[in-house]
């Protein structure tokens, strides 16, 4: 039974060519996890925890939990943060336009605004669309106000009113049953000063000249984490800085089956394109390094690997420049889409890698640390490639629910999305939340002519607390550790996944910068308890001396507010 299985499964796959649709992976990842980020997609059904590099696709939903954040980047370089406590749904992706849905929290938009392109982020009272590049953020808080705030260019708002435009320097606040309010932005908060770091990092690094065009947006991987170098056979090729001895390209990281194919989800800061464009190459005088594909024939792929498959283990090599890699798909020169042709055609013994006769080039595995993530010792000491027969299209392995996680661990329930964010069923999103491209059409009411909406000018700046409307405080930041790493006494650095065995590294600037901020901000909370407390001491003199003592700093502004 369980051989009739594994045959019906591999059956399925090459029967039903639309069954494998990881080529459309390409368009979106996971650039920046800090704690418990999660992902529900239509592979796994439920709430798994995300890992950098993750690739995510439409359908697909994010969930930021407290004390975490997320970046996403689109592949135009467009990039979108997640605050703590939001809720963001994936809803289209097409060449040139990207629809989002943000039910909770906040997101923060960089938006590339290539020439033809669209940005759509809808919320539960508006839509926003931006045409041209711009950065803006949304805002949803409890009390029911959603504020559309814009630092660069200008953007598309739109509620059940009509719809107006907000430039560059503005703050457009909406709420059911109430005008539109439009005012100019109050002193910047914290998750703003966070994003602008964030932009200035990437901003200050032109793209790299030995790149592609189309891989352009993802230069500041390249130049933060290796350098390049000119070699006879290749030209120009990228190598990484600050790896392990006996390291080797696709090592580091994990195989998760998504979208009908195992694709390589790399734990390295820098291992988005090197992993699922180009080949790998060894050169004696420079190490391992990356061969970029040329200019015009750039194709995402899940994983370029040839592979060898026992009933006891898995073994992966990295393609060399020019070798066939054999997939459920097309993913450019020098691959062979075997769900179109008989497999059995293919002279398999006639396959020669060139990497298996680097030292260490070839990963081996257990079968249950590739399924399931389980670490078992390995204890074959031979190359498998030289040994057993080339598996063609990867293991013929079934996957399993571990199989679909980036990152081996179950969520505890406090940190796993609220119910109402669980219940959501994104069909329903879309057919009330239609991408539209045109600019004089209504995301709300498509059917009926686009009005302008009703706004009511406010003077001076956005405040935190007005006459009239009380507006709630986002709670302060406060990073958390990710649940593999509750034991460890330090978080690591930007959020990246890593081995246990390699350590944790030190916080980076941005983390030190946030905890300073939050160690030098003492809640009000604690304020009024030590106050409690000095009352409570005996003698006068005792007392005299504590209230003496550095006084706790006022609060500034937390989202855009003027102290009074």
């Amino acid at each position: 039974m369980k051989n009739f299985k594994l045959f019906l499964f591999l059956l399925i796959l090459l029967i039903f060519p639309g069954y494998s649709y990881s080529a459309s992976l390409g368009f979106l990842r996971i650039s920046y996890v800090e704690g418990d980020v999660q992902i529900q997609t239509e592979d796994t059904g439920d709430w798994v925890l995300a890992s950098i590099n993750t690739p995510l696709r439409e359908g697909d939903r994010v969930w930021v939990p407290e004390g975490s954040r997320a970046e996403l980047q689109l592949r135009d370089g467009t990039a979108l943060r997640l605050d703590q406590e939001s809720a963001l749904d994936i809803l289209a992706m097409d060449k040139d336009s990207f629809q989002f849905y943000l039910t909770e929290g906040r997101i923060y938009a960089n938006f590339a605004g290539m020439r033809g392109s669209l940005l759509q982020i809808d919320a539960p009272l508006s839509s926003v669309r931006s045409y041209d590049k711009s950065i803006f953020r949304v805002d949803i808080s409890r009390d029911g106000y959603t504020d559309i705030w814009v630092y660069k260019g200008s953007v598309d708002a739109e509620n059940r009113e009509g719809r107006t435009r907000v430039s560059q320097g503005n703050t457009l606040s909406l709420k059911e049953g109430t005008y539109a309010e439009l005012s100019s932005m109050g002193p910047s908060d914290e998750w703003e000063r966070w994003n602008t770091e964030r932009n200035r990092r990437f901003a200050e690094r032109p793209p790299s000249r030995y790149l592609p065009d189309e891989l352009y947006a993802y230069s500041g991987d390249f130049e933060q984490n290796g350098r390049w170098v000119s070699v006879q056979e290749y030209g120009y090729v990228w190598t990484p800085r600050a790896v392990a001895v006996g390291w080797a390209p696709y090592r580091i990281g994990r195989w998760v089956w998504v979208g009908g194919e195992y694709v390589w989800i790399s734990h390295e800061p820098w291992g988005w394109v090197p992993y699922h464009y180009g080949r790998w190459a060894f050169v004696s005088s420079v190490g391992w390094c990356w061969v970029p594909p040329r200019r015009g024939a750039v194709y995402w792929g899940p994983g370029f690997v040839g592979w060898v498959n026992t009933p006891t283990h898995v073994s992966w090599v990295p393609l060399a420049p020019g070798e066939i890699y054999y997939g459920r798909g097309y993913y450019g020169p020098h691959s062979v889409n075997i769900t179109q042709i008989n497999i059995n055609t293919i002279q398999v013994n006639k396959i020669v890698y060139k990497n298996i006769h680097v030292h260490n080039a070839v990963t081996v595995v257990h079968h249950d640390t590739f399924v399931r993530g389980k670490h078992v010792e390995v204890k074959v000491k031979e190359n498998l490639f030289l040994k057993e027969r080339i598996s063609i299209g990867g293991p013929a392995i079934r996957p399993e629910r571990a199989t679909l996680m980036p990152v081996v661990k179950e969520i505890p329930e406090r940190r796993r999305p609220p119910a109402l964010i669980r219940e959501i069923k994104i069909k329903g999103i879309k057919e009330k939340r239609p991408l539209i491209r045109e600019r004089e059409r209504s995301v709300l009411r498509p059917e009926s002519p686009l009005r302008e909406m009703p706004v009511k000018p406010r003077e001076g700046k956005l405040k935190e607390r007005e006459v009239g409307r009380e507006r709630e405080k986002p709670r302060e930041f406060k990073p958390e550790r990710r649940i593999e790493e509750e034991k460890e006494s330090r978080p690591s650095e930007r959020g990246i996944e890593k081995p246990r065995e390699r350590g944790l590294e030190k916080p980076g600037p941005v983390e030190k910068r946030i905890e300073r901020e939050r160690e030098s901000r003492p809640s009000e909370r604690r304020i009024e308890k030590e106050r409690e407390m000095k009352l409570q001491e005996k003698g006068g003199e005792r007392r005299i001396e504590r209230e003496k003592g550095e006084k706790p700093r006022r609060r500034g502004d937390e989202r855009g507010v003027e102290k009074d």
